[in-house]
C-alpha cells in the first residue's frame, strides 16, 4: 500500500483514543477485568499502553504488520472481557446485556478490519 487511507487513520485514531482513556478512566477499566487479574490497574494501564503504541506503530509502514498482528491478538484477548461483562450486572457496568452481546460480533468485525492492511 504506496498511501494510507482514511480509515487506516481512522483505526490508529480509535486505538490511540482507546489507550489513551485507561489512563483517564481507569476505574471503568479496573471494574471490567476477570477476577484472575491481580493489581487490575497495572494490567488496565499495561493494556491502555500496549494500544497506544499499536495505534501509534500502524502509522510506520517497516512495522504495520506486526503491529497488525498485535491489534488482532489484543481483540483476540479482549473477548474475554466481554464475556466476562456478561456474567453480572457489576461486571457489565449496567450496560444492557443486548449491547454487550453485540460487542462480541463488533470484536470480530475490528479482526477482519485489521487483518484487511496486511500485506502478503
Amino acid at each position: 500500500m504506496d498511501y494510507y487511507s482514511w480509515h487506516l487513520y481512522l483505526m490508529c485514531a480509535m486505538y490511540i483514543f482507546a489507550g489513551v482513556m485507561h489512563f483517564v478512566k481507569p476505574k471503568a477499566y479496573v471494574r471490567i477485568m476477570p477476577r484472575i487479574f491481580k493489581n487490575k490497574k497495572r494490567w488496565v494501564l499495561i493494556s491502555g499502553a500496549t494500544e497506544i503504541l499499536l495505534g501509534l506503530t500502524l502509522l510506520y509502514e517497516p512495522f504495520k504488520d506486526y503491529a497488525i498482528f498485535g491489534i488482532i491478538a489484543m481483540l483476540i484477548v479482549f473477548l474475554w472481557v466481554h464475556f466476562y461483562m456478561l456474567s453480572s450486572k457489576k461486571a457489565g457496568l449496567g450496560i444492557p446485556k443486548w449491547i454487550l452481546i453485540l460487542r462480541i460480533p463488533l470484536q470480530g468485525l475490528l479482526i477482519w478490519w485489521a487483518f484487511y492492511y496486511l500485506q502478503f
